[in-house]
């Protein structure tokens, strides 16, 4: 167990700073220094993230702050979000591209403005025949095909929340957020491709509309044109709806600012999972804005997130972002190394990509497979960016030399789920790239380091803490679904004094840790459950990984805590190496002195272990907790949320057989 008293050490070695390019700054949507200075008036400065879209009714007030934490924001204003994605492009780019999508097995659709303007009314004319109502929320249970933005910006255009489980959870995950919405309505899919396979999706959607409390309608899509797997009359096939409803319109429903666009559930890694609702107005103007300045998205670009839009990622900077910029987003079905592991860069060659946006873990795999799957592939990206988990400066490294090609700009972004958007980052114009740096707050935040006290530690102490936001921003969630009383004691309790009226009096809890710099760039160290008290030292997984990941014969590292009757906890080390790399005890002895030259002796690895795969979530999260279940020989945890819950059994029989 943690001491919570002790101070969490920060022994990273600074990095030097790297430029962004003269050409990328030339072209830069926003590269005037002076943007910070409008973001500083309070809350005023957001209004210029607002008049990036278009509303029905202007907004009388900013920020209604009088309720903390249910703060409300572009309060009186009225729009639409699927108006502003779509319906808003029309005049000026009704043939240009939207939706550039990419299927598993080769597959390939352009979806026009005009396309998409077509599909997502007669979606939304089909969701009304069948009772969807304004406010009723609709579970969408779909994989990276074009069907499940189209749904999304149907759901918005009727003025229904919709809230997307990703579609690799099971059945019981899905059951539980259809419980946990009070949905009616269910949208699924036959199924899709996932390494030249075709899963069956129905078989999940029959075991969760099985366990759920109510009789939700289900509405089933198809990947071709006929159901690929049996499909009972208990469905409602989309593909019928469509054709009833082909041609149709219907007008955006105009919505309060105020009222829930989403909701997006947390993956459940610690306790029950938690429905995070966000609103319409200050959501949208959040996502537009970040993606015009952070991303630095044109109408003319191509760009791409790897992500999936079943996590928050998707929604904001797959969707909702870039399409309210007008700009054309690349959507893939299938995985980077499927069928090998130049697929990537075969898509971003293939479609001219300007924008890549992608995951440490990502990065990290690229790495393993080395430079040499690069080789013959011609694409150059002008803007590259990271999100997800801190990123270790060897890995920014080999994506600024070997993908980036040492000449385009690059940004780590650190959000989370319940903010909307970036909340600390650069923007790539304005600032110098710092390895393994998060950067500095997005213009209008302001982060703060504080002690387990409430207390806040300078960037001259050099030390780490908890990080925490003291002032609200618009893509911040309203609450947690249905659980007023649970988004305070979850985000606000701590650090707050609950008893006021007065803003300044909330902070805003992350559950980070987190270390300023006296330059104002933030490092991001992890969970605070991610850190370990060795020998009365406190330390973060991040820092003793990135010390790890300098060591060349590494692809991935990820650190667990084993009890230890001395120091109280010692670092166990799990690695998986470069393709071509031997696991030897030479490779071993150069992690140990990695770690001891760049943490200090105390920091010794225990064990060092050689696995062939880390245990990671589906959207690519190492679940250390796993890691320290099975350097205690404890009881595994919770595997469903794993991307392949076999990973960690495989693992311990592993280390057993050793």
């Amino acid at each position: 167990m943690v001491d919570e008293d002790i101070t969490i050490e920060s022994r990273l070695a600074e990095q030097e700073y790297f430029s962004p390019p003269e050409e990328f700054v030339e072209q830069a949507n926003m590269a005037d220094p002076a943007v910070y200075d409008r973001f500083d008036e309070f809350p005023e400065g957001f209004e210029e993230y607002a008049e990036m879209l278009d509303w029905d009714e202007q907004w009388d007030e900013v920020l209604d702050d009088s309720n903390p934490p249910f703060y409300e924001w572009f309060v009186g204003g009225k729009l639409n979000a699927s108006h502003n994605c779509i319906d808003r492009h029309l005049d000026e780019r009704k043939n240009q591209t939207a939706l550039l999508w990419e299927g598993e097995d080769g597959e390939q659709r352009n979806v026009s403005y005009q396309d998409l303007y077509r599909e997502v009314n007669a979606m939304a004319a089909a969701l009304r025949s069948m009772g969807v109502e304004e406010d009723d929320v609709v579970t969408i249970h779909l994989p990276m095909v074009p069907a499940l933005p189209i749904t999304m910006l149907a759901c918005a255009r009727i003025g229904a929340p919709h809230s997307v489980v990703f579609a690799g959870f099971s059945a019981s995950a899905l059951a539980n957020r259809v419980d946990s919405a009070d949905s009616d309505h269910v949208v699924t899919i036959d199924g899709y491709y996932r390494r030249g396979d075709f899963l069956d999706h129905i078989e999940k959607a029959d075991e969760a509309m099985a366990a759920v409390d109510g009789d939700p309608e289900v509405l089933a899509w198809t990947r071709h044109d006929e159901p690929q797997v049996d499909v009972s009359d208990d469905y409602t096939m989309v593909a019928d709806l469509l054709d009833d409803h082909h041609g149709e319109t219907v007008e955006p429903v105009s919505r309060d600012a105020e009222d829930p666009l989403f909701l997006m559930y947390t993956s459940g890694t610690t306790g029950e999972p938690k429905g995070c609702q966000h609103r319409t107005g200050g959501y949208l103007a959040y996502a537009t804005g970040t993606s015009k300045y952070v991303e630095d998205i044109k109408p003319e670009d191509t760009y791409w997130c790897m992500a999936d839009i079943g996590w928050i990622t998707g929604h904001s900077y797959i969707v909702y972002g870039p399409l309210a910029l007008g700009t054309t987003t690349v959507m893939y079905e299938g995985t980077p190394d499927y069928p090998h592991k130049g697929r990537t860069w075969d898509i971003a060659e293939k479609y001219d990509v300007d924008i890549f946006h992608t995951s440490p873990t990502a990065v990290r795999q690229f790495m393993k497979w080395g430079e040499e799957e690069l080789e013959g592939y011609d694409f150059d990206f002008r803007h590259m960016t990271t999100v997800g988990e801190p990123i270790q400066p060897e890995a920014w490294l080999w994506y600024y030399k070997h993908i980036g090609g040492e000449d385009a700009a690059i940004v780590d972004t650190w959000w989370q789920t319940e903010n909307g958007g970036h909340l600390i980052t650069n923007l790539p114009a304005i600032q110098d790239m710092k390895p393994g740096s998060a950067g500095r707050p997005a213009p209008g935040i302001e982060p703060a380091i504080l002690d387990d006290e409430g207390n806040e530690i300078g960037a001259e102490a050099g030390e780490a803490g908890n990080l925490a936001i003291t002032r609200p921003w618009p893509g911040m969630l309203q609450t947690v679904y249905g659980n007023d009383e649970r988004f305070i004691a979850e985000y606000w309790e701590r650090f707050s004094d609950t008893d006021s009226d007065d803003s300044e009096d909330w902070v805003y809890e992350a559950g980070d840790a987190a270390v300023k710099g006296t330059d104002g760039y933030y490092r991001i160290l992890g969970r605070l459950d991610d850190v370990m008290n060795v020998a009365g030292h406190r330390l973060g997984t991040m820092e003793l990984e990135s010390a790890v990941a300098e060591v060349d014969d590494v692809a991935e590292a990820a650190v667990a805590a084993r009890d230890d009757a001395e120091k109280g906890e010692v670092p166990d080390v799990y690695v998986t190496v470069r393709e071509g790399v031997e696991e030897s005890e030479a490779v071993r002895e150069r992690i140990v002195g990695a770690v001891e030259d760049g943490i200090g002796k105390f920091a010794r690895p225990a064990n060092v272990l050689f696995v062939d795969d880390l245990p990671k979530t589906r959207s690519g999260k190492i679940m250390r907790r796993l890691l320290e279940d099975i350097s205690n020989d404890d009881e595994l945890g919770n595997t469903s949320t794993l991307a392949d819950p076999s990973v960690p059994e495989e693992i311990r029989d592993q280390l057993r057989a050793d």
